[in-house]
């Protein structure tokens, strides 16, 4: 699927194995996220984009999450114009509960996506 020029994927399109960049703010971050996820908020994107290149597996795709699926875009397209292969989530982390996949408080218990 594509949005515009940039690859897109849904949430059931998702292997488990794959490498998740959740791009929300930490108060979304904090009541709900995928187990697993690197988490860099948007605002704070650019100064640690050191953190996803280190993280995320060389040659590897980077699926972006947010809550809904506009901010992880443009990130997605951001990381394309840095050569990374990065594919947008449709839906985001909205899609993601929608969809029956866990959502963690990162503290053990079920989490929400706010």
């Amino acid at each position: 699927m594509q949005f515009g020029s940039l690859p897109t994927v849904g949430v059931d399109d998702l292997a488990s194995g794959d490498f998740l960049l959740d791009v929300r703010e930490d108060d979304e971050w904090e009541a709900g996220h995928a187990e697993g996820a690197l988490h860099i908020p948007m605002s704070e994107f650019v100064a640690r984009y050191g953190e996803l290149t280190e993280a995320a597996p060389e040659g590897g795709k980077v699926f972006v999450l947010c809550r809904a699926g506009g901010r992880s875009a443009q990130v997605a397209q951001y990381l394309l114009q840095q050569g990374i292969d990065a594919v947008n989530v449709a839906g985001g982390m909205q899609a993601w509960e929608a969809a029956g996949r866990a959502v963690s408080d990162g503290k053990g218990g079920v989490g929400t996506v706010v």
